[in-house]
């Protein structure tokens, strides 16, 4: 059974052109920790295979949705010890640090 923590929202997707459209669903298809998709109204959902990422994944969600600038605060979820040291550095923040944890 799915549930909320294993669905990615994606709202107000842009594609400025075809082949940017074809690059986003490539990419999505690239990610291993995606399970699935699907389109509820004028959302498209990313269903994950696991909560648990290996940190590869992660980066390239954080790009994915940075990118087409969605709403990254569902990724702070994938916080954990063993990640914590890049993902969440405050000392050194990356370019997401801000848009994931507020």
């Amino acid at each position: 059974m799915i549930n909320d923590k294993s669905i990615l929202i994606c709202k107000d997707l842009k594609f400025y052109s075809k082949k940017d459209e074809n690059v986003f669903f490539e990419w999505i298809n690239k990610i291993d920790c995606i399970d699935s998709t699907s389109v509820h109204l004028n959302e498209f959902h990313l269903y994950m295979a696991s909560d648990e990422l290996e940190d590869d994944a992660l980066r390239n969600l954080l790009a994915l949705f940075y990118r087409y600038k969605l709403d990254m605060s569902q990724l702070k979820r994938f916080l954990t010890k063993d990640n914590k040291k890049w993902f969440f550095d405050k000392k050194y923040p990356g370019y997401w640090n801000k848009k994931v944890f507020g």
